[in-house]
């Protein structure tokens, strides 16, 4: 179950990527990492967050607390920054959050390298969900209590912002895996592969995509509800398990060739 929080103050703004995350405060008193579904990259990239972030939860990785948040448009009246009042205005209602990690800093591989296990099952989930933003430039890993945790998926499932691509998608090499950070450290990516794959089964994938929020999936073309989206997803998902071997090879290949 995903836990759901109210919004009660905003309290500083996060100025990374594209979602415009900010660190707000929730009626449970606790502070999150907060992702507007009103950003440039819309409510596709909330989905990406919740999915991506929900696979790595089913994996056993370490990732924060994922909760739906509820956001009051009249909050934009105590910011005085019109950005942000946009912003906010354009969010109203259900937006996503991470448990906000006080004290967490951004990982560095020179300094933080994982233990091949972790690297490989990270190297391996980002391959599966198509993630093509953990490369150096951009790690969206951060150290906590001496603890790797993963952050930031909203660019995973690239592939839904373009569905007609999606059933080659599913069956593909992801190419950009040779851009992950963490690709050289990744020298156990079959024994992941043999491990990750039978953590994953239909029903966990019908029940991850049954979490996303009805009004995040809009009616578009071939896709005219919900429904449809749902269905969407969960055979691409079915295939891209189905066809792992491809995208496995390709990251074994990748590894190989870095060092």
């Amino acid at each position: 179950m995903i836990r759901a929080v109210e919004a009660t103050r905003y309290v500083t703004p996060l100025r990374e990527g594209g979602s415009l995350p900010a660190v707000v405060e929730a009626d449970d008193d606790g502070m999150y990492v907060m992702k507007f579904r009103g950003a440039g990259q819309g409510a596709k990239a909330l989905v990406a967050e919740l999915v991506g972030g929900e696979f790595a939860r089913l994996l056993g990785l370490p990732i924060p607390e994922i909760v739906f948040i509820d956001l009051d448009p009249d909050m934009a009246a105590t910011e005085p920054d019109p950005e942000i009042q946009h912003l906010i205005r354009a969010s109203a209602g259900c937006n996503l959050a991470l448990d906000y990690l006080p004290g967490a800093i951004n990982f560095d591989p020179a300094v933080d390298a994982p233990n091949a296990e972790l690297a490989s099952r990270i190297v391996w989930l980002d391959a599966f969900i198509c993630n093509v933003d953990r490369t150096p430039r951009n790690t969206n890993l951060l150290v906590w209590h001496r603890r790797l945790t993963l952050i930031d998926h909203g660019a995973a499932l690239y592939f839904h912002h373009d569905w007609d691509s999606a059933a080659r998608v599913a069956v593909s090499p992801f190419g950009r895996i040779g851009d992950h950070v963490l690709l050289p450290f990744a020298s156990a990516l079959v024994e992941a592969d043999t491990a990750l794959s039978a953590r994953v089964g239909e029903d966990d994938i019908r029940r991850i995509v049954d979490t996303v929020p009805d009004a995040w999936l809009p009616a578009e073309a071939g896709l005219p509800d919900p429904a449809a989206h749902r269905r969407a997803y969960v055979e691409f998902f079915c295939q891209r398990l189905a066809h792992r071997a491809v995208f496995v090879e390709e990251a074994q290949r990748a590894h190989a060739g870095r060092l």
